[in-house]
């Protein structure tokens, strides 16, 4: 009896353990950096993170391409760390508004960063982005037990508490 109690426990422990992810941006030249880490104890498995810049202050979006939506200097998308932990490289087109990462297993502690620039379009120093032009940016996070999402505020970083894993 104890050890039929002791495993449903330990099967309710582990269906509902959560990830905490944050996800931190970077202004710098001539590339913008995103970091997302699992700060949690537990892995976070078959997940996909959007980056949303809809909403955001300084109607941002992403430059890669020497033509098109953005100024002056470009960056493509080009994942700087945690390489491993995505199943694929998203297509991101000059002008997008949001990427999508697919994660196939980001383990406690792991960390994903990517290079790409960021343009805002509501201001005349387009292509530096300050901390209140990436405020009502948004990033999503959707897992097999449901979605966790939260804007950016005032501040260039974000934490999705209690993200499903």
């Amino acid at each position: 009896m104890r050890v039929a109690l002791g495993f449903a426990i330990m099967m309710m422990t582990t269906a509902n353990a959560v990830a905490d992810v944050e996800v931190s941006f970077r202004e710098g030249a001539p590339k913008d950096r995103f970091e997302i880490v699992n700060t949690s104890k537990c892995k976070l498995a078959n997940a996909e993170l959007v980056i949303d810049l809809n909403g955001s202050a300084g109607g941002l979006i992403f430059d890669v391409t020497a033509t098109g939506a953005g100024v002056e200097v470009f960056q493509r998308f080009e994942v700087v760390a945690g390489n491993e932990f995505l199943t694929n490289e998203p297509q991101v087109k000059d002008g997008d508004r949001s990427l999508a990462l697919s994660i196939g297993t980001l383990p406690a502690g792991g960390k994903i960063g990517f290079t790409i620039d960021v343009d805002d379009t509501a201001n005349s120093r387009e292509i530096t982005v300050t901390d209140s032009e990436l405020s009502g940016a948004k990033v999503v996070l959707r897992g097999a037990n449901g979605t966790v999402e939260k804007a950016f505020g005032s501040r260039p970083s974000l934490k999705l508490d209690g993200s499903i894993c």
